[in-house]
C-alpha cells in the first residue's frame, strides 16, 4: 500500500470503530478505540487458529507491518499532538507548579528508569544495559494518553497542571535518556563507550537546545502574528511553527518534543493574549482541537492493532504482567520523592501522590521507542512486555482513574 492507502485505511477504521464505541461501548473515545481495535485483532488471530489456512490475520499483519509505527509517531504525529496539548494547558496554573513539574519531569524520570531497570534486570534476567533501555522507554507518561484522560476525568486544577505539565515535558527528557541508554547498550563493536560526562553533555544539549529552539521559534512566530489579523494565515503560521521547529530540531540534534511543547506554551499564553484577535483565537483553538482529536483516534487505533505485530510467547506475556507492579511502584517513588521534597515549601492537593501515580498512563511513546530499537535477541521480549504494560495502563488505569480521584481527592479540593 502507498501512503495514501495507509492513511485512508486508518482514518476509515478509526471512524468506523469510533461509531461502534459511540453507540455500543460508550467508553472514553481513546480507550474505546484501543478496546475495539484490540478485540478485532484478537478475533482475527483466533479465527486463524480455529480455521487453519484461512490466513486473514496473516494478510492483515502483512499490511499492518507496512506502517512504520515508530516513524509515524516520533517523526510524524508527535509534534502535532504535543503542540496541541501545550496550546490548551493553563499556563498560569502550570507556572505555579513549575518546580514540582520540573523535578518530576527530570529527576522523577531518572528515578523511575533506575528502579525499573534494576527490577527488570532481576525479574527477566536481562543484561542490565538492556534493562536500562527498557526502564528509559517505559518511564515517561504518555502526554497523548494523559491529556486524553484529563478530558474525561475531572481532577483538581492544581493537580491537572502538574499531571499535564509533567506529561508534556517528561517524554522529551525520557527520549534523551533513552537515546543515551541505547547508545551505550547497542554501541557498535570497537566503538568507544559513552562516558558519564559525554552522556551529561548530550542530555543538556538535547533538552536545553530543544527548549531554546522552541522558545525562539515561538517568539518569532508571535512577533509576526501580532502584526497581522488574518485567521487563515495565522493558523498556517502555527502549523509551520510545529513542522518547522520539529524538523529543525531533528536536523540539529536537539529535542523536537521539548521544542514544540515550549513553542505551544508560548503561543497558547502570550500569543493568545497579545498576538491574536478573538476571531483568530477561535479558529486556532478549533483547528488544533480537531487535529488533536483526529490524530489521537488514529494513534490509539494503531496501539490496538499493534498486537498483530507481536510474536506471541507465553513467557514474555507473563513477564509483562509481572512487570506491571514494578512500573507502578517505580512511578509511585518518582512522584512521591519530588512532592515530598517540595512539601517543605508548599502544601499539595490531598491525594496528589496516589492520583498522579495511577494517572501516569503509558501509551504510544513507549511502543514507538521499543519499535525503534535495532533488531536483536532481546527486542521481542521488550516489545511484548512494553505492549502488555501499555494496554493495561490505557484500559485498566484509564477506566478506573475517575474512581481513584473520587477516593483520594476531597470534593472541594481546589
Amino acid at each position: 500500500m502507498n501512503a495514501l492507502d495507509i492513511a485512508a485505511t486508518l482514518v476509515c477504521l478509526a471512524a468506523a470503530f469510533g461509531v461502534l464505541n459511540h453507540f455500543f461501548l460508550r467508553l472514553p473515545s481513546t480507550i474505546g478505540l484501543v478496546v475495539i481495535a484490540l478485540a478485532s485483532s484478537l478475533a482475527l488471530i483466533a479465527l486463524d487458529a480455529l480455521v487453519p489456512g484461512f490466513g486473514v490475520a496473516e494478510a492483515v499483519r502483512r499490511q499492518f507491518l507496512e506502517i512504520d509505527f515508530s516513524e509515524a509517531l516520533l517523526k510524524g504525529m508527535l509534534g502535532f499532538l504535543l503542540f496541541a496539548g501545550a496550546l490548551h494547558v493553563d499556563f498560569e496554573a502550570l507556572r505555579n507548579q513549575k518546580w514540582t513539574v520540573a523535578l518530576m519531569a527530570s529527576i522523577g524520570v531518572l528515578i523511575s528508569t533506575t528502579i525499573v531497570a534494576t527490577g527488570f534486570h532481576f525479574l527477566a534476567g536481562a543484561p542490565f544495559l538492556i534493562a536500562l533501555v527498557f526502564g528509559a522507554l517505559i518511564s515517561p507518561t504518555d502526554p497523548v494518553a494523559v491529556l486524553g484522560l484529563l478530558k474525561d476525568v475531572k481532577v483538581p486544577k492544581s493537580l491537572e497542571a502538574k499531571i499535564a505539565g509533567e506529561s508534556l515535558f517528561n517524554d522529551g527528557v525520557a527520549y534523551v535518556v533513552f537515546l543515551i541508554a541505547t547508545a551505550i547498550a547497542f554501541r557498535a563493536v570497537g566503538e568507544e563507550p559513552m562516558g558519564l560526562v559525554e552522556a551529561g553533555e548530550l542530555f543538556i544539549v538535547e533538552a536545553g537546545g530543544g527548549a531554546l529552539l522552541g522558545g525562539l521559534a515561538g517568539w518569532l512566530v508571535f512577533q509576526v502574528m501580532r502584526r497581522i489579523d488574518d485567521y487563515a494565515l495565522e493558523v498556517l503560521l502555527t502549523l509551520a511553527l510545529v513542522m518547522g521547529s520539529y524538523a529543525l530540531a531533528t536536523a540539529v540534534h536537539v529535542s523536537g518534543p521539548i521544542a514544540v511543547v515550549v513553542a505551544g506554551l508560548l503561543i497558547g499564553h502570550t500569543g493568545v493574549k497579545f498576538g491574536m484577535s478573538a476571531e483568530t483565537h477561535r479558529y486556532v483553538e478549533s483547528f488544533w482541537r480537531l487535529i488533536d482529536e483526529i490524530l489521537n483516534s488514529v494513534l490509539f487505533l494503531l496501539i490496538g492493532l499493534e498486537i498483530l505485530a507481536l510474536a506471541f510467547d507465553a513467557n514474555h506475556i507473563l513477564l509483562g504482567l509481572a512487570s506491571i507492579p514494578l512500573v507502578i511502584a517505580a512511578r509511585f517513588v518518582a512522584v512521591a520523592l519530588p512532592i515530598k521534597a517540595m512539601g517543605f515549601r508548599r502544601s499539595f492537593t490531598p491525594g496528589a501522590i496516589p492520583i498522579m501515580t495511577w494517572g501516569g498512563l503509558r501509551g504510544g511513546i513507549s511502543v514507538a521507542l521499543v519499535l525503534s530499537l535495532p533488531a536483536g535477541a532481546h527486542k521481542p521480549l521488550l516489545l511484548t512486555v512494553t505492549y502488555v504494560i501499555v494496554i493495561f495502563s490505557i484500559i485498566v488505569q484509564g477506566l478506573t482513574m475517575e474512581r481513584v480521584v473520587r477516593r483520594f481527592s476531597p470534593p472541594d479540593s481546589p
